[in-house]
C-alpha cells in the first residue's frame, strides 16, 4: 500500500513539475507559437436524429468520445472506458485487453455475443447468426468513439437482444500529413507502441496504424503478444459522393493461465496450474464503403464487407483440481469466412409543413465455419497446434441471411415524433460433417438444415423540450439457434428437430438531456423479455429405465430482465461559475439496478429407486421459476471525479458490482472444482491522468485497481480454463505520445 501511494504521489509531482517547466518554456516561445488547449468535456453524448443514414430518434443510445475520457486505453480497460454507460457487465478474466467482454442489462458478457458488434459500421464477429462471439476488437488507442444503441437498434442493425456496439476508428481530416505515436510501459513487462499516419490531400484521404503490445501478465502463465494493423483510403468524386476501402489484420498469441478452485483463489489468485495452454486468433476484416447524396432529400450508403479468421487453442483443459498429466494436449480450431452487403438510405419528405424521415435498407450475408475439435496435440508447452492423426470432429456450418427493414419518423409536431418500424429476416443454418470416430470409423453428424422467416416490429416515441427529451421504445428481438445448440456434446444426445429461436422484446422509457452548461443526464426504466431459452430434458432410452438415459435438447425456458438505469455528470465548477481559476471539476455517476429472473425453466434429474431389482430409476421434473439468471449482477454502479484544465486532466473512478450466481440452479456453495458457486460483489478503484504540453505532446499515467482488491467476475466450464478466473490486481502504466 505504501508503494502504491508513493507511486501516486510521484506521478502527480512529476506532472506538476512538468507543468511548471512547460509554463517557463512557453514564456520563451509565446511570441512564436501560442498554445491553445481545450479542457476535456465529459462523455457520453447522444446520437442526433439522423447520422450516416441511420435513424436514432426514440432510441436509447450513448456515444463515448475517447479523447474526452481518461483511462487505460493501452490494455483496453473496459471497466474504465464503459464506466459512464449504466448497466454494462464486464468479464475481466485476463488483463491483455485483447478481447472485450461486455453485456448489458444482465445479459451474458461472453465475448460480447449478445450485442451486434461492429467496427465502422460493419460486422467483426465470427458469424453473426451462428457463432456471434467477437474474438477481435480494435485497440482503443485507435478508436475515436464508441457507440452503443440498446435493443431499439434491432430493426436497423439486427435482432440481437443487447443492441448494437460500434467502434469508430480515428481519421485525419485536416492535414495533408499527420503522425501520431503513443508508447507505453507498465507493470509485469507491459510494452506497447501505437503509431499512425494519416492525411487529406485534394480528393484523397488515408489513415494507417500499427499497434503492438506484449506483457508477461499479472498472473503466472499469462504472457501475450498482439499486433493490430489497419489501412484506410478514401476518394471523393464530388462533395456528395465518395468511395473508401479499409482492411484490418490482427494476430496474437496468448497464454491461458486457466481457472482456480476457490481454495486456490483464496490462497493466491495470481497462481496458475496451467503452463501449456495457449490461444490465438488470426483475424482479417475488410470493407468497401460507398456514400452518395442523390439530392437534398435522399442519401444512400452501401457497405461490402467480409471476414477471414481463425480460432486456435491448444492445452490441457481439465478442472483445476486435476493435475496436468503432461500427456498430449487437446487442439481445437475454427476457420471462419463470411461476406456481406448492407445498403442504408434516408429519404426526407414533408407532410404538410413538417419534415419527416424514412430509413430503409437491405442486408445480404453468408458465412461458413469449419469446426475442428479434439485433435491430439503435442506434449510440449509452446503454442503448437499441430496434431497427430485426424480431428475427432470435423464439422461444416453455413449461414445465409437476407434482411430488409424500414423505419419512419413521423413528426406529429416539431417537438413530438413517432417512429414505427419493421424488419424482416430470412435465416438459413445448415451443418454436416464428422461428429466423432468410433473404432476407426467416422460417425457422421445428421445433416441439419434450419430455415425461418422472422418479422420484427418496433415503435419509438420522442418528445423534445428545449435541451431535454422524453423517449420510449419497444422493439422485438430474437437470437437464432447457434451452431452449439444443434451440435450435441455427446453422440447419444438428441436435438429437437423443431428447435426454435429465442425471441422476445426490449422496452425503454427514459428522460435525458442537458441542463444549462453543467448537467448531463439520462435516466430510464427497461424491460427485457427473453423466451425459448434452450436446455436439456433427461429421458430414458426407448422409454426403458434399464437402458440408460439420453439428453434431449429443446426450448425450455423464459427469463425477464428489468430495472433502472441512470447516468448524471455534474460540472461543479461551472455550477458555481468558478471554472476559470479552478478548471473543470466533474462528478459523474452511472447506476443500474437489475432484476434478472427465470419465469419458467424446466429441469430434469434422474433419481435411482432404492432397492429396485433390477436397478431402476425415475426422472424428476422441477422448475427454476424465480431463480436469478446466471452472470447477472443485481446492481452495477460507477462513481467518478474528473478534473481538467488546459494542460492536465485526472480521473478517479470507483466501480461497485453486485454478487452473481454462475449457474441457473443458483448454487451458492462453490463446487470443489471451482466451476459453479456464487461470486461475491466487488469494489475496484482506478486512477488515470494525462498531461498535455507543447500542444502536440502528452504524458499519460495511471493505476488500475489501486487498492489491490481480490475479486473475480466469472467462472468458466471450459475455455479459457475451468474454474474461477481472477480479475487483475494492482497494475500501473506510464505513456508518452505525440501528434504532429
Amino acid at each position: 500500500m505504501k508503494n502504491t501511494f508513493a507511486l501516486l504521489l510521484l506521478t502527480f509531482c512529476f506532472l506538476s513539475q512538468a507543468q511548471e517547466n512547460d509554463l517557463a518554456y512557453n514564456d520563451t516561445i509565446k511570441r512564436l507559437a501560442p498554445v491553445i488547449l481545450t479542457p476535456k468535456q465529459q462523455s457520453p453524448e447522444r446520437m442526433p436524429e439522423i447520422k450516416e443514414n441511420v435513424l436514432f430518434s426514440g432510441k436509447k443510445n450513448e456515444v463515448l468520445k475517447l479523447s474526452n475520457i481518461n483511462g487505460n486505453f493501452t490494455t483496453n480497460n473496459a471497466r474504465e472506458i464503459f464506466a459512464r454507460i449504466p448497466g454494462v457487465t464486464i468479464w475481466e478474466n485476463e488483463g491483455s485487453g485483447i478481447q472485450i467482454n461486455v453485456g448489458v442489462r444482465g445479459l451474458s458478457p461472453n465475448r460480447s455475443w449478445e450485442l451486434n458488434t461492429r467496427q465502422n459500421g460493419y460486422d467483426i464477429s465470427s458469424d453473426v447468426f451462428g457463432y456471434p462471439e467477437a474474438y477481435y476488437n480494435p485497440p482503443l488507442e485507435a478508436v475515436e468513439t464508441i457507440e452503443l444503441v440498446r435493443g431499439g437498434s434491432s430493426l436497423q442493425f439486427g435482432p440481437q437482444f443487447g443492441g448494437m456496439l460500434n467502434y469508430v476508428l480515428k481519421r485525419e481530416t485536416k492535414k495533408k500529413f499527420s503522425f501520431e505515436t503513443q508508447n507505453t510501459v507498465g507493470s509485469y513487462g507491459l510494452m506497447s507502441s501505437y503509431n499512425a499516419i494519416g492525411g487529406n490531400f485534394k480528393k484523397f484521404s488515408y489513415y494507417v496504424y500499427n499497434h503492438s503490445r506484449s506483457a508477461d501478465g499479472w498472473r503466472e502463465n499469462s504472457e501475450y503478444t498482439v499486433r493490430n494493423t489497419h489501412a484506410f483510403v478514401e476518394y471523393r468524386f464530388t462533395e456528395n459522393t465518395k468511395l473508401s476501402a479499409e482492411y484490418t489484420n490482427m494476430d496474437y498469441q496468448m497464454q491461458q493461465a486457466g481457472g482456480l478452485t476457490d481454495e486456490q483463489f483464496n490462497a493466491n489468485p495470481r497462481q496458475s496450474l496451467r503452463e501449456r495452454n495457449w490461444f490465438g486468433t488470426p483475424w482479417n476484416v475488410f470493407s468497401i464503403n460507398f456514400d452518395t447524396k442523390i439530392n437534398d432529400n435522399f442519401t444512400s450508403n452501401t457497405k461490402l464487407f467480409g471476414l477471414i479468421g481463425e480460432r486456435n487453442s491448444v492445452g490441457f483443459i481439465g478442472t483445476p483440481n486435476v493435475v496436468d498429466d503432461l500427456t498430449n494436449r487437446r487442439v481445437d480450431r475454427d476457420l471462419y469466412e463470411n461476406y456481406g452487403l448492407e445498403n442504408r438510405n434516408i429519404y426526407k419528405y414533408k407532410l404538410g409543413k413538417i419534415n419527416n424521415n424514412l430509413a430503409f435498407g437491405v442486408r445480404l450475408y453468408k458465412a461458413n465455419t469449419q469446426r475442428l475439435q479434439d485433435g491430439r496435440g503435442t506434449t510440449g508447452s509452446d503454442f503448437d497446434i499441430s496434431i497427430d492423426g485426424r480431428y475427432v470432429r470435423d464439422l461444416n456450418f453455413t449461414t445465409e441471411n437476407v434482411a430488409v427493414f424500414a423505419e419512419n419518423q413521423f413528426k406529429v409536431t416539431e417537438k413530438f415524433s413517432v417512429t414505427p418500424g419493421v424488419r424482416y429476416e430470412y435465416i438459413q443454418n445448415s451443418g454436416d460433417g464428422r461428429f466423432g470416430i468410433s473404432n476407426g470409423n467416422d460417425v457422421a453428424m445428421p445433416n441439419k438444415n434450419i430455415s425461418r422467416s422472422q418479422p420484427l416490429f418496433g415503435l419509438g416515441l420522442e418528445y423534445k423540450f428545449r435541451t431535454t427529451n422524453i423517449y420510449a421504445n419497444i422493439t422485438q428481438a430474437f437470437r437464432p439457434v447457434l451452431f452449439s445448440d444443434f451440435t450435441p456434446p455427446a453422440v447419444t444426445d438428441v436435438i429437437d428437430p423443431n428447435l426454435k429461436d429465442a425471441s422476445g422484446f426490449n422496452a425503454d422509457l427514459g428522460f435525458r438531456g442537458t441542463f444549462k452548461n453543467y448537467l448531463n443526464f439520462d435516466f430510464s426504466l427497461f424491460y427485457l423479455s427473453y423466451n425459448n431459452r434452450i436446455g436439456g430434458i433427461r429421458q430414458f432410452v426407448n422409454n426403458d429405465p434399464t437402458q440408460g438415459t439420453f439428453l434431449f435438447r429443446t426450448n425450455l425456458g423464459e427469463t425477464v430482465n428489468k430495472g433502472i438505469e441512470g447516468f448524471a455528470n455534474l460540472n461543479i465548477t461551472r455550477l458555481f461559475e468558478i471554472e476559470k481559476p479552478f478548471g473543470n471539476l466533474d462528478f459523474f455517476a452511472s447506476v443500474s439496478f437489475i432484476d434478472s429472473r427465470y419465469t419458467d425453466f424446466k429441469i430434469f434429474t434422474v433419481v435411482p429407486i432404492p432397492d429396485s431389482n433390477p436397478p431402476s430409476a425415475t426422472i424428476r421434473e422441477t422448475n427454476l421459476s424465480g431463480n436469478r439468471v446466471e452472470n447477472a449482477p443485481r446492481y452495477i454502479h460507477n462513481f467518478g471525479l474528473s478534473w481538467s484544465n488546459n494542460n492536465i486532466s485526472a480521473t478517479a473512478q470507483y466501480r461497485m458490482s453486485g454478487r452473481i450466481f454462475t449457474d441457473a440452479n443458483n448454487t451458492t456453495t462453490p463446487s470443489t472444482n471451482g466451476v459453479t458457486g456464487i461470486l461475491d460483489d466487488y469494489r475496484v478503484f482506478d486512477l488515470s491522468t494525462e498531461y498535455k504540453f507543447l500542444k502536440n505532446y502528452n504524458i499519460r499515467a495511471g493505476i488500475n485497481n489501486l487498492f489491490d482488491e481480490e475479486y473475480a467476475t466469472r467462472r468458466a466450464g471450459g475455455y479459457p480454463g475451468p474454474g474461477i478466473l481472477p480479475g487483475e490486481g494492482r497494475t500501473f502504466y506510464i505513456s508518452i505520445g505525440a501528434k504532429l
